[in-house]
């Protein structure tokens, strides 16, 4: 069995590449998206055998801590549309580089 390198390179640096732009792309989206008032805060789903579940005080305090750090942001409120409008860019061009990864796995 012959292994063609080049081939191997080339799939590799394509991959190193695409995973760090979406995860890059995907961290700045969440950074914008904080920075532009509205931070993601999931609310705790109970799971039986789950590692970690809030109680509703540990979810209260959680909000309360949002409501505070958004209060605090010194952007304007055309800075943080701004912001929320880079945040989306940034999270569709992550869903472009998954899309287009996938189109090249199944029609390549």
């Amino acid at each position: 069995m012959i292994i063609n390198w080049e081939a191997f390179l080339h799939v590799f640096v394509a991959a190193l590449l695409g995973a760090a732009i979406v995860v890059t792309f995907y961290a700045l989206g969440l950074r914008l998206l904080v920075r532009g008032g509205r931070p993601p805060l999931v609310a705790p789903v109970e799971f039986t055998d789950a590692i970690t579940v809030l109680t509703d005080k540990q979810k209260r305090r959680a909000e309360k801590a949002v409501a505070k750090a958004a209060a605090r942001n010194p952007l304007s409120t055309g800075q943080k549309r701004l912001a929320l409008a880079a945040a989306y860019a940034c999270f569709a061009v992550c869903a472009a580089a998954v899309l287009a990864a996938l189109l090249l796995i199944l029609f390549h």
